[in-house]
C-alpha cells in the first residue's frame, strides 16, 4: 500500500446495512482524515486505489449483497482499477475464517470492534481529541447518534449479538458532547439508534437510564428534533414515555419491533412478553403520548409459525392500526436459536404471508393518512427532487417512513428547513400539502 503522507492514497469507504453501520463508517472517515489520509464515502468516481467495505450480515438478502459488493470490488482490483481491498462490519465479523478461504483476494478482514486495527494499516493513529467528532455522510440537517454497541437479548431468529457482542452503553456525557458538536454544524435533528435501545444505561448506571440521556440530548441548543428507534418491548421504561409527553423537541414517534402477534410465536422467538402484554404496552403508550407514531416490524415465517398464528398475528395488526409497519420474511441464520429447528415454512408461503401483511397496513396506512387532510404540520425539508420538495413530519423517519410532498415551483424552500405545512392529500404512503 502507498505509505501515509503520499497524496496518491485515497480511500472509498462503502456502507451496507443498517445506520448504525453507517456512523461506524463515518467515525472511521473522520479518523482517516483527521490523520491527513485522503478519505470519502461511497465516492461516485473511480478514484480511490483502497477501498474499505463495510458489510451487513443481518439476514440472507444483506449478506449476499455484502458478498456481491466485496466481488465487485475484487474484481476492480484485478483490473488495475483499485490497489487493496478491505472488508470490516458483521459479514466479515461473523465469517471471516469462511470468507478469507473463499475470497483470498481480499487484503484485509476486520471484525466490528477494530477500528484501531484499520486504522493501523493506513498508518494512522486512533485520536481521541475526534471523539464526539463526526463528518456526516447524510445531509447535515439530521443525524444518527448511536447511544450503545451490542445486544445482552436471547432472540431465537437474531444473530445480531454473536457479530456485535454484549450491550456496552456510552456515557451521557460523551453523547452530549457530540449532539453539541452536530448541533454546531447545522444538525436539526437526532435519531437515537442502538441494537436495543431502551437497555441503555443498565451497564454504566446500574439501571435503565434512557429516559436521563434523553433529558439531557433535549437540552442540547439547536435540536429541534429527537426520535428514538430500536426500543425493546420487554421492561420497556415508561418513564421514557413521561420524557417523550413533557419535551416538545422530542418526537412523538417510537420504533418499537414487536415481531409477532401470537403469544406462542412470541415465546417461541424468546421475546420475553405476550401479546397480551404488548397490547397492554401499545395502549399505555397511546395513552402517555397523545397522537404517538409507532413504528414496528413483523417476522413472517419463523419456524413452527402455522397457517392459525400467522392469522393471529394478522389480527393482531388489524386491532393495534400501527401508523408504521414493515415486515421480514424469517432467514434461518446459523448459530441462532432457531437454527436448531427446521425452517418448516416454505418460500412461496413466507412472500404470501409478506404481501399479506403489507396489503394489511396498506390499507391502515391510508385510513390514518387520509385522517391527516386539513391539518397544518411541522415538516423539515429533506430534498428536492425533479420539481418537487420532499420532506417529513415528527411522525416520520428518514428513508422508512412517509414523506411529504411540495410543489416546488409554488415554493423556494432550503433544505434542513422546518415549514408549516397543510395537508392536502394522502396516498397509502405519503402525503401532499401546501406551504401555508
Amino acid at each position: 500500500m502507498k505509505t501515509k503522507g503520499n497524496s496518491k492514497t485515497k480511500v472509498n469507504i462503502v456502507t451496507l446495512g443498517c445506520s448504525k453501520n453507517l456512523v461506524d463508517s463515518e467515525v472511521l472517515l473522520t479518523q482517516l482524515r483527521g490523520n491527513g489520509i485522503d478519505a470519502v464515502h461511497e465516492s461516485e468516481k473511480d478514484d480511490a486505489n483502497v477501498v474499505v467495505i463495510n458489510t451487513c450480515g443481518f439476514i440472507d438478502n444483506a449478506k449476499q449483497e455484502s458478498i456481491d459488493t466485496i466481488l465487485r470490488y475484487v474484481d476492480a482490483k484485478e483490473e488495475g482499477i483499485v490497489d487493496k481491498v478491505y472488508v470490516t462490519g458483521c459479514l466479515s465479523e461473523r465469517y471471516r475464517t469462511d470468507l478469507e478461504k473463499e475470497i483470498p483476494d481480499v487484503d484485509a478482514w476486520f471484525g466490528t470492534r477494530d477500528l484501531s486495527r484499520i486504522l493501523k494499516t493506513f498508518r494512522a493513529d486512533y485520536k481521541h481529541e475526534l471523539v464526539g467528532e463526526r463528518i456526516l455522510t447524510n445531509p447535515s440537517h439530521y443525524a444518527y447518534l448511536k447511544i450503545s454497541e451490542g445486544c445482552d437479548r436471547p432472540c431465537s431468529f437474531c444473530a445480531i449479538p454473536l457479530m456485535r457482542g454484549k450491550h456496552v452503553s456510552r456515557p451521557i456525557e460523551e453523547l452530549v458532547k457530540e449532539a453539541k458538536n452536530l448541533a454546531k454544524g447545522g444538525t436539526k435533528e437526532l435519531l437515537l439508534i442502538a441494537q436495543d435501545s431502551t437497555y441503555y444505561g443498565l451497564d454504566l448506571y446500574k439501571k435503565r437510564n434512557l429516559a436521563e440521556l434523553m433529558k439531557n440530548l433535549s437540552d442540547v441548543e439547536g435540536i429541534e428534533w429527537i426520535r428514538l428507534h430500536y426500543a425493546f418491548p420487554a421492561g420497556f421504561p415508561m418513564d421514557v414515555l413521561d420524557v417523550m409527553a413533557e419535551r416538545p423537541n422530542i418526537c412523538k414517534y417510537l420504533d418499537i419491533p414487536l415481531q409477532h402477534g401470537s403469544t406462542n410465536m412470541l415465546k417461541i422467538m424468546r421475546r420475553g412478553i405476550t401479546r397480551k402484554k404488548t397490547e397492554e404496552l401499545i395502549h399505555t403508550i397511546r395513552e402517555k403520548v397523545p397522537g404517538i407514531a409507532i413504528r414496528t416490524t413483523m417476522i413472517a415465517g419463523h419456524p413452527g409459525e402455522t397457517e392459525a398464528e400467522f392469522q393471529e398475528m394478522m389480527t393482531f395488526i388489524e386491532k393495534m392500526r400501527f401508523e408504521r409497519l414493515g415486515v421480514f420474511g424469517y432467514s434461518h441464520e446459523e448459530n441462532t436459536h432457531a437454527y436448531s429447528m427446521a425452517d418448516d415454512v416454505p418460500a412461496d408461503v413466507k412472500q404470501e404471508r409478506i404481501d399479506a401483511v403489507m396489503e394489511l397496513q396498506q390499507g391502515i396506512s391510508l385510513e390514518l393518512n387520509q385522517a391527516k387532510i386539513g391539518s397544518t404540520q411541522k415538516v423539515i425539508i429533506d430534498r428536492k427532487e425533479g420539481g418537487e420538495f420532499l420532506g417529513r413530519t415528527e411522525f416520520d423517519s428518514p428513508e422508512v417512513d412517509n414523506e411529504v410532498i411540495l410543489d416546488a415551483q409554488k415554493n423556494y424552500l432550503r433544505i434542513g428547513d422546518f415549514v408549516n405545512v397543510n395537508i392536502t392529500g394522502a396516498t397509502e404512503f405519503d402525503l401532499t400539502g401546501e406551504v401555508v
